[in-house]
This record gives C-alpha cells, sequence and structure tokens, in this order.
C-alpha cells in the first residue's frame, strides 16, 4: 500500500478531492476474518501496520458518510478529512471481543467529527450549543419534508420522536431558517438603508482617552507575550505559524508540507501544538 507518507497523505484529501475518492475506491475491503485478525493484533499486540490497514480499508466508508452531509454547502475534502479523524479514533478503541465489524462501531465516531465540524462552521454564530440541541439539529434537518416552515401537525410529530417539547422544535426551526448578517451595510447602499445594518445601533467607545490609552497598553503588552512565546518555539513551529498566521500571503498546509518533507496532516498537528504552546504562554 505504499510507503508511511503516501498512506498519511492519503487520510487528507487535499484540492483534488475527486482523484482522492477515486484513490480510496480501490482499495480492498476487509473480509470479517482479515478485519478479526488485524483488529486482534492491534488490541493484543499494538502493532501499528494492523491499524493502519484497518484505517486504509475504510476510507471509502467515510467519503460515503460525507456526501451524505454534502446539504450543508461545506467543502467535501474537509468533511472528508473530519470523518477520516473519526475514523483513526475508532480503530484506536475497537476491541475484537465486541463480536461486530469495525464499520458498525466507526460509524459513531465519524459522524461524531463531522457533526462537530458543521456546527463549528455551518454558521458564524453557533445554532446548537448542547448535546440536546445538536441532536434536534441533525434530525429536524432530515425530518423537514420542505422547504416551508412545518405545520402544527408535522411539529408535534417531529417533537414526539425526538422526545422534546413543540416549542423546542419551533425554536431550531426559526434558528434554521434564519441567515447571518452583515455586520456593515453593504457598499452600495443609499442613506434609507444603511441605519438598519448592526453598526448603526452600536455606541462609539473610541474617542475616549481613557479606553484608548487602555487599549494601547493592553496590545503593547500582547504583542510582547506573544513575541516572547514565539521566541520559546522551535524553529520549524515557528516558521508554520509566521506562514500560516503572520505574514501577509498565507501559506496552505500543502505548501509547507512540500517544503518540510512531510505530510499536509504533520503540519496541521505542528500547527496546533504550537497554537497551544502560544496561548498557555499568553495567559501564565
Amino acid at each position: 500500500m505504499g510507503t508511511s507518507l503516501q498512506v498519511v497523505e492519503q487520510l487528507s484529501p487535499g484540492r483534488n478531492v475527486d482523484a482522492y475518492v477515486q484513490s480510496v475506491s480501490t482499495i480492498p475491503i476487509l473480509t470479517a476474518e482479515e478485519e478479526r485478525e488485524l483488529a486482534e493484533r492491534l488490541h493484543y499486540q499494538n502493532d501499528l501496520e494492523a491499524a493502519r490497514q484497518l484505517v486504509m480499508s475504510h476510507l471509502r466508508f467515510v467519503v460515503h458518510i460525507a456526501r451524505s452531509y454534502s446539504g450543508y454547502g461545506l467543502p467535501l475534502g474537509d468533511l472528508i478529512q473530519e470523518g477520516n479523524v473519526g475514523l483513526m479514533k475508532a480503530v484506536k478503541r475497537f476491541d475484537p471481543t465486541m463480536g461486530v465489524r469495525l464499520v458498525s462501531f466507526a460509524v459513531h465516531w465519524i459522524k461524531a467529527e463531522m457533526h462537530e465540524f458543521i456546527l463549528r462552521n455551518w454558521r458564524i454564530v453557533k445554532i446548537a450549543t448542547t448535546k440536546a440541541q445538536r441532536k434536534l439539529f441533525f434530525n429536524l434537518r432530515s425530518q423537514k419534508k420542505g422547504l416551508g416552515w412545518m405545520s402544527n401537525d408535522e411539529v408535534e410529530a417531529v417533537a414526539q420522536d425526538l422526545g422534546v417539547d413543540a416549542k423546542t422544535v419551533r425554536q431550531m426551526e426559526g434558528r434554521l431558517a434564519s441567515t447571518d448578517t452583515a455586520f456593515d451595510a453593504p457598499m452600495d447602499s443609499d442613506d434609507d438603508s444603511a441605519w438598519q445594518a448592526p453598526a448603526a445601533y452600536l455606541e462609539d467607545h473610541s474617542a475616549d482617552p481613557a479606553s484608548q490609552l487602555e487599549e494601547a497598553d493592553w496590545e503593547e503588552s500582547s504583542q510582547r507575550a506573544l513575541m516572547l512565546a514565539m521566541e520559546a518555539l522551535d524553529e520549524r513551529s515557528r516558521d508554520i505559524l509566521m506562514q500560516r498566521w503572520l505574514n501577509e500571503e498565507k501559506a496552505t498546509l500543502h505548501d509547507l508540507a512540500a517544503k518540510y518533507g512531510v505530510s499536509a496532516e504533520r503540519i496541521r498537528q505542528l500547527e496546533k501544538n504550537a497554537m497551544n504552546k502560544i496561548k498557555a504562554a499568553m495567559i501564565a
């Protein structure tokens, strides 16, 4: 199945999703006996090669699930990558003594990662924050019969199926139907409509000298803390953060992967670790 680097790269669709889908579709599906043998090697011997084969053989299943969430308007490649994270978590936790196939066990972990990604990115303002709201969010989208508002009978039916009250269903339906509003008025708006933008209703505190001084002190302190935290990083991590966040022209994960000769997923891990170190240093 290729080198270790190629395997890791296959967990990240990259820019050419069609090529990725075609590639993972050629990976053979394991028989029940092959899967059980690999799972036992991983479970009892911590065999990483067995884990790799279990993950690789189920990548096409992640693609299948990701396509079912295409209605949220998010990139398919991102959904696949999040689902692959869930697949790896499932493989790590899979117990061959349970007597079920890995695909049945992994579907929960794959969907959980995709759900988290959708809720983080589908709207600027989060519409579902609690576990109950998240369950209602995904079930309501799948149970709605059309784009119009549901009738009272439909609301009652959904509420009964999901074990919530009708008021909660109506509230979530309203959130699903709402749209994000720009903070500032459009560039081509006239005086008669510009006042309706949220920015027109906020008080401007920028002219207060005390606030300006406090903000300047805070900004200077924050910049000093940031520079000290950056200097504490190793050269590669510092360069990754600079190119991903601080440079005017932002580098992609694949650009940095090519520069350092590692996978895009490895660059993402290094970026995340560096950001955690920066955050810890900033609040220390």
